[in-house]
This record gives structure tokens, C-alpha cells and sequence, in this order.
């Protein structure tokens, strides 16, 4: 009963990434209908349609896609970076020994990837793509491990996930440092002053979601103004959010037991409606159940839905919906080279630094995980949808010619990536019976 409790918040979260992986390839196929229709003008039209305010002294005025990448998007990355705190403090990678597992496997799946890109590449004009297969797909590799069911330890899907946690954190490292424009200091400072004083704020334990809001808007068009990806203030953002709680169990459950009997002491018998006392008790529940909740699980627990159900397909449906048809030439190197790199480069990557590093001892893999099923999440691994795509957009971003190449190599290789993987993750299962 105790592992079943402990295990069922994970499971929840594979549950709704994986749901998420479902609607995302539902929003894929509909971009490329759509972009490849009669209607394709209209496509295009939608995701241009500017938006936004202009003064005198200030202009914020962007096209519907671009409020996308960089506004909804950096709620997608102050989930991540809510999620990196939370493993870091108390999840999967919160010690050496379990930090060593999946971090290996992050290191291979970014390093050999990238070096294949620059082997490969031959075009100087397309170097700047070689983060473009580095990152994996959470909710795509968790929804193919979610149709295997039960054939799938539960451990490789922590395995998985811990891993693209790591990846997703490489290539934020990778969007501050190669793919930001020219950089104004002055902006920039002012805004870490501003995640600064949170930070202050975190650790004298107070917290405020409508202070986080405001500041965060400020800080994000900061970072946007002064040349850094704006999306990268929702990752440093989300490490100002307290994940300890205010009050600890014991005083919770004492609180809790004296607010019940007061609430039955103040019972109305055979009244429809509650007392002003019974108001008045459960106004004091909700205060001290705030008080109870770790500020960071409560507010990733909140916003994990609508980054899964809602952001995430809403950016494949503006991002995916490349012209196949189009007067704008296709760079087939490019394509070939994302797609080799995401499907040779992850799996080879992953499942070679592993395993050597299981051989010398550097790491211990759990005994219910199979090479073989280290190789098959290796080649999910390669399912490098949504990151890919955001970094494609960065690199490629005066190219259109070179991000659709980007985007076709991406779907075929995420493609490939995902029946390899899938085939392998089968087969064991078969060898087993």
C-alpha cells in the first residue's frame, strides 16, 4: 500500500504526459493537413496576425506564433525549471547515486548527437542547427512507453524521464549561450535584480503567486528587450518558488482535528446551508491547507495540464505545419543530417555511455532494466519533437528554406525514432515469454 502511494504521483505525471504525447500528434497531422491545404493560406495568415501595443517609448507588437515561442513557451520552461528544482531537491536526481544513471545517459544523448551533426554537416550556413537534436520529447517517448503498458518496468520510465529532465536543462544551457541575440547588459541586470530579490524572498520562506506573476511579466520582457530568449526567465523564474511548506504535518493534522470538531460542534441540524460559524471554520481550513502545500508541487500540480493539454499541442499546431509543396527549395542535407543525428546519434549516444559506464562501475542500472531496453529508450530518445523544433526555430530564424528542412528532419527522424524504439521495447517483451 506505502509503494503504491509513493508511486502514484509518478504514475500521474506519466499518465498526463503521456495523454499529452496523443494530442500533440493529433495537432502535428492537423498543421500539416492544414498547411497543405486549399486553406493554407489561411495557416499562414493565422500564426502572422500581429498582436501586441505601441507607444512612444515602448513597442511590444509580435505575430501570433511569436507570442507562442516566447510567451507561452516560457510557461512551458518555468514548468521544466519547476520540475528540475523539484527532482534536484527531493525527486530522482536529489543524490549522487541517483543523479548518475540518467545523467549519463543525458550526456551521451547531447554530446554524441551534436558531434555526428558537425561530422555530417557540410553546408557552414546550416552549423548553427547542431542543438537541434540534442533535446527528447518527454510527452511523445512516455506516450509509446505508456501503450507498452505493463511489458515496461516502471523504472525505465523514470529512467526516461529523469534523463530528458537533464536534456531539457542542457539545452536551455545551450539556448542562453548560442542562440540569444546581441546582449544588453544594462536590461539583463536589471532583470536579475528582479529574480534576485525573489530568490531573497524564497529564502527568508515567503511567497506570493501575484508577486511571482507581475515580476515575472516584468522580468520577461526584460530578457525579451535586452536579447536573451525570453522563455529562459521561466526557467530561472520557477527557481524562486519555495517548494518547502509553512507548516509541518503534525500542526497541519492538529489544526485539521480542531477545525472538524468545530464544524460539527456548530452543525445546523436538518438546514440546507451552512452556519457562519461553519463559514467562518472552513475560511480557516483554506488558510491553513495554503499553508500546508509546498508552493512549488502545488503550483507545478497546476500548471502541468495546461502545459500538456493545451501549450504544447497550441506550438505544434503553429510550428509543424511546414509546406511540403512550397516554391521555398528544401535543404535535403539537412533534413537527412537532423534525422540520422536524432536517430543514430540519441540511441547510439545514450545506450553506449550507458552501458560503459555500467561496466567500469560508474553506475548501477536497477536490476529489472534490460540492456535491450536500454537500447529501445535510447531510440525514443530520438523522438526530439518539441525542444527540436524551438531550437530549429532559434538557429534557422532569417531562414525559412532551412527551418522547414529542420522540421521535416525532425518529423522523419522523431518518426523513425519512435518504431525502432517501439519494435525493440516489443521484442524484449516477446523474448521474456
Amino acid at each position: 500500500m506505502t509503494q503504491k502511494n509513493i508511486l502514484s504521483p509518478f504514475q500521474k505525471f506519466v499518465n498526463i504526459e503521456s495523454s499529452s504525447g496523443i494530442l500533440l500528434l493529433l495537432a502535428t497531422i492537423l498543421a500539416l493537413i492544414w498547411a497543405n491545404s486549399p486553406f493554407s493560406e489561411s495557416y499562414q495568415a493565422l500564426w502572422q496576425y500581429k498582436m501586441g501595443f505601441t507607444t512612444e517609448s515602448f513597442e511590444l507588437n509580435k505575430p501570433l506564433l511569436l507570442w507562442i515561442n516566447d510567451g507561452l513557451m516560457a510557461i512551458f520552461f518555468f514548468l521544466i525549471g519547476l520540475e528540475i528544482k523539484r527532482e534536484f531537491l527531493i525527486g530522482e536526481l536529489n543524490s549522487a547515486k541517483k543523479l548518475a544513471f540518467p545523467l549519463f545517459g543525458a550526456i551521451g544523448g547531447m554530446i554524441i548527437p551534436v558531434i555526428l551533426f558537425i561530422l555530417i554537416n557540410q553546408n557552414p550556413e546550416t552549423f548553427k542547427g547542431w542543438g537541434i537534436p540534442m533535446a527528447t520529447d518527454i510527452a511523445f517517448s512516455l506516450a509509446i512507453l505508456k501503450v507498452l503498458g505493463n511489458r515496461v518496468p516502471l523504472s525505465l520510465k523514470v529512467f526516461l524521464t529523469a534523463f530528458a529532465i537533464v536534456d531539457d536543462l542542457g539545452a536551455v544551457l545551450v539556448i542562453a549561450i548560442f542562440y540569444s541575440g546581441s546582449i544588453k547588459i544594462g536590461l539583463l541586470g536589471l532583470a536579475f535584480l528582479l529574480l534576485a530579490f525573489l530568490y531573497f524572498l524564497s529564502y527568508r520562506g515567503y511567497y506570493s503567486k501575484f508577486l511571482i506573476i507581475f515580476l515575472g511579466i516584468i522580468i520577461w520582457t526584460l530578457f525579451l528587450k535586452s536579447g536573451i530568449h525570453p522563455t529562459l526567465a521561466g526557467i530561472l523564474l520557477a527557481f524562486a518558488v519555495p517548494i518547502r511548506q509553512k507548516i509541518k504535518t503534525p500542526e497541519f493534522i492538529d489544526n485539521l482535528v480542531t477545525i472538524t470538531n468545530n464544524i460539527k460542534q456548530a452543525s445546523i441540524l436538518k438546514k440546507p446551508i451552512l452556519s457562519k460559524e461553519q463559514i467562518q471554520e472552513i475560511d480557516e481550513l483554506e488558510d491553513w491547507t495554503n499553508k500546508y502545500q509546498s508552493p512549488l508541487q502545488h503550483l507545478e500540480h497546476n500548471l502541468h495540464d495546461w502545459v500538456a493539454y493545451f501549450i504544447i499541442p497550441l506550438f505544434a499546431l503553429a510550428n509543424a505545419g511546414v509546406v511540403l509543396n512550397s516554391n521555398i527549395p528544401l535543404d535535403v542535407a539537412l533534413v537527412i543530417n537532423i534525422a540520422v543525428c536524432l536517430i543514430l546519434g540519441k540511441s547510439i549516444g545514450i545506450s553506449a555511455i550507458v552501458l560503459l559506464a555500467n561496466k567500469v562501475k560508474l553506475i548501477e542500472i536497477p536490476p529489472d532494466i534490460s540492456k535491450l531496453q536500454i537500447v529501445g529508450v535510447s531510440f525514443l530518445a530520438g523522438i526530439g519533437f518539441t525542444m527540436a523544433i524551438f531550437i530549429a526555430s532559434l538557429a534557422f530564424v532569417s531562414s525559412p528554406n532551412y527551418i522547414d528542412s529542420a522540421k521535416i528532419g525532425i518529423l522523419i527522424g522523431s518518426f523513425i525514432s519512435a518504431i525502432i524504439g517501439f519494435a525493440i521495447l516489443r521484442l524484449q517483451d516477446s523474448h521474456e515469454k
